[in-house]
């Protein structure tokens, strides 16, 4: 019987008979929306030969998978090119990210008129159509070939220890080494680098559908104490409709930074005399943020909570006996010492009691629950609490609101029976999806996070095989039957247990990570809690931890760029702007501003020397679903004018059914914006 290897495509399956070179080009040809291949389950280029019996998927450009391989192979002509015109610059690491890649450098700083250069480079490379040659090699072997390469001499010594999170992993592993070469038509090597793959069949599949988009300073291997690099940053797709799109969604995106309209709106600040990543609310991001938390609180306490309060610092022992030192010591801050002796420099002679800023409120929570004896009737015990926690995220990674040191969190946690806590997990992921459609938050999906299997960082967690299994297929089990889209995370787990993230598109889009639900059976134990069963035994609960909002902070930051800072009539920090058209009528405007403020509308009452134009100008800058404005026409009918937030205008409404609009569209909590062309 022949040698044949089987190809799968969606449901359908076929067989295909193999020659003794037969490759997954041989299979796939020409088409360029097939970049790699899934040989029995393992990513490969299209190069590599197959063997009988092998099972084989393409992998697609237009996924995930094949999109990371499209910016991959991206990087490495990015390199090609910038070393082509700068023989002293060195090769850093070059992993796929989020909508693009990055390559970093050792060299001098990049300007603009440099990416160009760069660019252009590229376009030749690509229209080479250059092949991506794999090659294995030993260690001694790339030592000779990368001699002149320092950063990736170190990888190969470290292949053992790669990892994701300083992109190292995408160079080597902890097998073999491979090297990529870029060859020529004329069959000779144009470049190559240290890689492990897999790269698309040659540089002209990236087509025209990438763009370098900007440098910045990096350090390798992504700590500050190693070498300054320059990093370079570009993006691909598969055509070049694709590249105008995410274009335009980055100038979209631009447009509705929440940082730059925070500060347009003065909704809040950072200052450097109080600290990177330590937000100071201004007034109207003060009320945004009250009528959050006010909509939480009693949210809350509807779904059966009791709200609680703990302190901001801890013994150190705490967090010790929680299991949050040593496993989650990086995020914390380092411990104050109380009664601490110091010499007259200052430096610790002899050191006092070891105090931490919380990064977390649940070991606080647990000793509520064994402040006094449990009944099995309490279950399920729910504590939730506004408590501010404190992250030491390093300076590089903080980004307004979205990413803080001091963070609010509306955190709760569930004490339940074992048998209770598939119901809990289903109660809370309830409570949370109507939460995020009442903020208009409605296109959204489950992100499970379970803990890593492959052994290389099974230390990162504990507790013990069983009690993860029974925990996962738990949260798995939930989040298959909520018919929403479910995205494995493997390795994302907290260490004490899996979770639940949801995530959450907004209105150009953009993902981002909202709210969690997570499953702890090692904070139970390690705080010894336990109830009195009804059969009289003592039982311990499992712990479920939840936040709705997640961070205060960051919810606020997503909220202002998914509605472009024109919140909802509920949530605007200013609802109503009046503005008379002259100052003759200010008196019968304040009139209409007191009926409106004694109904609990904000609003915002312009009296000031400006010209009329002008005050319509600065109500825009505001968003403000509401513009009531009033002249003599208004005055003489007993009515007032509408503007709206589109432009739209609506005259000579009466102020009864305009102080009566404006109440119950508040009231409503409707996320539409008001307009005179409903």
């Amino acid at each position: 019987m022949s040698a044949v290897v089987t190809i799968r495509r969606n449901d359908d399956a076929e067989q295909v008979a193999l020659t003794t070179t037969t490759t997954g080009l041989d299979i796939f040809g020409e088409d360029r929306t097939v970049v790699a291949m899934r040989v029995n389950g393992e990513t490969l280029d299209l190069q590599r030969e197959l063997a009988d019996g092998d099972v084989v998927e393409p992998v697609l450009i237009s996924e995930p998978e094949g999109l990371s391989i499209l910016r991959h192979s991206a990087g490495h002509v990015t390199a090609q090119a910038l070393q082509s015109l700068f023989a002293e610059a060195k090769l850093g690491i070059g992993p796929p990210i989020v909508d693009g890649f990055y390559y970093d450098f050792s060299t001098d700083p990049l300007t603009p008129e440099d990416l160009k250069a760069i660019e252009k480079k590229m376009g030749q490379i690509v229209k080479e159509k250059q092949r991506f040659v794999r090659r294995v090699v030993s260690d001694d072997a790339a030592r000779d070939e990368l001699a002149g390469e320092p950063f990736k001499l170190e990888l190969i010594s470290d292949k053992g220890s790669a990892s994701d999170e300083d992109g190292s992993s995408v160079e080597v592993g902890g097998g073999e080494l491979t090297i990529y070469d870029n060859v020529r038509r004329d069959g000779s090597v144009a470049w190559k680098d240290l890689c492990r793959g897999p790269h698309v069949p040659n540089t002209g599949y990236l087509g025209n559908g990438w763009a370098l988009t900007r440098s910045s300073a990096a350090y390798w291997r992504g700590d500050q104490r190693n070498a300054g690099l320059q990093r370079v940053y570009g993006t691909a797709w598969p055509t070049k409709d694709e590249l105008q799109a995410y274009k335009t969604r980055l100038e979209e995106a631009a447009k509705r930074d929440h940082r730059k309209l925070g500060q347009e709106m003065d909704l809040f600040s950072f200052h450097e005399i109080v600290g990177s990543g330590l937000p100071l609310f201004h007034p109207r991001g003060g009320v945004i943020k009250r009528v959050m938390e006010d909509y939480v609180r009693i949210r809350h306490i509807e779904e059966d909570f009791d709200y609680v309060g703990t302190p901001h610092i801890a013994k150190e022992e705490l967090f010790y006996t929680s299991g949050h030192l040593p496993y989650y010591a990086d995020g914390m801050f380092p411990p104050l010492l109380e009664d601490a002796e110091r010499d007259e420099q200052g430096n610790v002679v002899k050191g006092g009691q070891a105090y931490r800023l919380k990064a977390m409120n649940c070991p606080m929570h647990n000793l509520i629950f064994s402040s006094r004896g449990r009944s099995y009737r309490e279950l399920p015990l729910r504590f939730f609490e506004f408590g501010t926690v404190y992250r030491d995220e390093k300076s590089g990674v903080v980004q307004g609101l979205t990413r803080v040191r001091s963070i609010t969190q509306d955190d709760s946690h569930s004490y339940v029976a074992k048998e209770q806590a598939p119901d809990e997990v289903r109660h809370l992921l309830r409570f949370i999806l109507s939460l995020l459609t009442d903020f208009g938050l409605t296109d959204v999906a489950l992100e499970v996070s379970t803990r890593d299997e492959d052994g290389k960082k099974k230390d990162k967690f504990i507790g013990s095989d069983a009690q993860w299994e029974e925990a996962t297929a738990i949260l798995q089990a939930i989040a298959d039957e909520s018919g929403l889209p479910v995205v494995p995370d493997p390795g994302g787990a907290a260490y004490y247990g899996p979770k639940i993230s949801i995530q959450a598109k907004d209105a150009i889009g953009r993902t981002w990570q909202m709210s969690t639900i997570q499953y702890d059976f090692n904070q139970p134990e390690r705080f010894k809690l336990e109830y009195t069963a009804n059969d009289g035994s003592h039982q311990q609960p499992v712990m479920i931890h939840s936040a709705k909002f997640g961070s205060i902070e960051r919810f606020m930051g997503v909220l202002i760029e998914h509605y472009a800072g024109a919140f909802p009539a509920w949530l605007a920090p200013v609802q109503v702007v009046a503005i008379p058209v002259a100052a003759e009528f200010d008196e019968y405007l304040g009139g209409v501003v007191a009926q409106l403020r004694a109904a609990g509308v904000r609003v915002e009452f312009d009296t000031s020397d400006d010209r009329f134009a002008k005050k319509i100008r600065n109500s825009a800058k505001q968003k403000a679903p509401y513009v009531l404005i009033a002249g003599g026409e208004d005055r003489d009918a007993g009515a007032v004018s509408f503007r709206f937030r589109d432009g739209s205008q609506r005259n000579g409404v009466s102020v009864a059914d305009a102080v009566a609009e404006i109440v119950a569209a508040i009231s409503s909590r409707t996320n539409e914006s008001p307009t005179a062309n409903a």
